[in-house]
């Protein structure tokens, strides 16, 4: 029932809906076992008693045939006896399968007499323990499609061997309906898997943290990392539908949401690697609150205000003590402007006595080159952000990275598992970062852009307002890491 739900969530959050055609295989359970009765009359099914390692042995190889079940030939009534025994339990899991009867010699291997219906004693979600046989995949699928007057099935290119199997049942069936099924390559992104097999491999070993986790290529995992329906449905048509397998590049998926969020994402303050920055000859209780644009691409979200006082954080990474060429950020003797405030000038460095690690900076700032002040116009080269100190929030900040450090992780040496080219650093943990108090009002989902750090969103799942996480949807581009290459 989680699959269904979540099926069900993620499909209406693209914004989409089945209306009144939201159907399930369950609900055919009855026709799909009539169905059977019939092949089995019509002598195109019989009850096989061989295991499931026995099946495979008989199967043959790809160049050679198969050999057939000892079983194949029973009689018709003989069948039907024993497939309504299975029906109603009185055959243990693995003693009995139902198998079509086709072609032990075909090319095909899916055409080597395919099973169609096991014993599998579980409970349902939605029949419940009505039923203790269930059918194949490669059988329910053609049968549904029939029945609910699908005309094209749309699969991807790893069922295009199984396509003769589905044209076979649904002509041994001799349904009313005749679908046809149409492959199509699914979709392949770099530094991603896309089997489910796989990811739910990485689910219950724990390699991340559940479906939605913000690294995975699922709709749940796309939507806790901030993406929008709006960036994803803009992606799906960009690369279209596909006859051959290819990857795309992830780079493609990351511009489109960049593209959606610059204009609606607000821009805020949120300093990362906090460094205190210490302003000596701005007044000591003096707190003044700057208006700040909360998104230069789209005038219409407004203004919000920023306190601004004598203490303040910057990022770490924002001030060098003996910078090289290019850096236009904080050093000593060196200008920067503040973001929406004033231009400081270091002046000191503070370090700690043991460690030797800088504690704080101790700058002085010009009153004059404030916005609307007689200096506003003067020109630096470097534009900071920061936060209040007294003012600043606390929250976690996770920086999520690709899950995979290959393009294709499936490209392993000899003897390696798939799962060596996971990126140890695909999530990163960063705590207590420094946040502007606007950020107090986030509602769980909302998505802003941190300055200069990407965007973000306040997590669906974890964040309190006692304890605020933020995901990294996307990073921005940064010009000075450009420069250090």
């Amino acid at each position: 029932m989680e699959y269904v739900d979540s099926i069900r969530e993620d499909v209406r959050w693209l914004g989409f809906d089945w209306d009144d055609r939201e159907f399930y295989a369950s609900d055919y359970f009855e026709k799909l076992y009539q169905y059977a009765v019939s092949l089995i009359s019509n002598g195109k099914a019989f009850v096989c008693d061989l295991s499931a390692q026995e099946i495979k042995d008989h199967r043959g190889t790809l160049t050679e045939p198969g050999k057939e079940s000892p079983y194949r030939n029973r009689s018709v009534a003989d069948n039907l006896n024993l497939f309504e025994r299975m029906r109603a339990g009185e055959f243990e899991e693995g003693s009995r399968v139902l198998r079509a009867k086709i072609d032990m010699s075909s090319p095909n291997l899916n055409m080597r007499d395919p099973v169609l219906y096991r014993i599998m004693k579980a409970s349902h979600h939605r029949t419940r323990d009505t039923w203790c046989i269930y059918p194949m995949y490669d059988y329910a699928h053609p049968l549904s499609d029939a029945i609910e007057s699908v005309t094209h099935s749309i699969c991807t290119l790893e069922f295009e061997d199984h396509r003769p199997l589905y044209e076979w049942v649904i002509q041994a069936a001799q349904t009313e309906a005749r679908p046809q099924q149409i492959e199509f390559a699914r979709l392949n992104l770099s530094h991603m898997i896309m089997s489910k097999r796989k990811l739910r491999e990485l689910v219950e070993q724990g390699y991340v943290n559940g479906w939605d986790d913000p690294r995975m290529p699922t709709i749940s995992g796309l939507r806790r990392r901030g993406y929008t329906p709006e960036a994803v449905r803009d992606f799906s048509d960009r690369i279209g539908v596909a006859k051959s397998n290819s990857f795309v590049d992830i780079a493609l998926l990351e511009h489109c949401i960049r593209d959606d969020l610059n204009t609606r994402a607000p821009r805020v303050m949120a300093v990362l690697h906090p460094l205190k920055v210490v302003i000596e000859n701005y007044p000591q209780d003096q707190v003044e609150w700057l208006e700040a644009e909360n998104n230069p691409e789209n005038p219409d979200m407004g203004t919000r205000q920023l306190p601004f006082g004598r203490e303040v954080y910057i990022e770490q990474d924002d001030f060098m003590e003996d910078p090289p060429k290019k850096f236009f950020r904080l050093a000593p003797g060196q200008e920067v402007r503040l973001k929406h405030a004033y231009i400081i000038k270091c002046v000191d460095v503070v370090k700690d006595q043991k460690t030797g690690d800088i504690s704080e900076l101790r700058c002085t700032y010009d009153p004059d080159t404030k916005s609307g002040g007689p200096a506003s116009g003067r020109k630096v080269k470097g534009t900071l952000h920061w936060v209040s100190v007294p003012h600043a929030l606390e929250a976690e900040v996770r920086l999520y990275d690709h899950l995979f450090v290959k393009e294709n992780p499936d490209e392993v040496e000899e003897g390696q598992d798939w799962k060596t080219n996971l990126n140890p650093d695909s999530l990163v943990k960063l705590a207590p970062c420094k946040m502007e108090p606007s950020l107090a009002k986030a509602e769980k989902g909302s998505r802003f852009q941190f300055l200069r750090n990407g965007y973000f969103c306040l997590d669906r799942v974890e964040s309190t307002p006692e304890h605020l996480v933020f995901n990294r949807t996307v990073s921005l581009r940064d010009s000075w890491a450009k420069i250090k290459q």
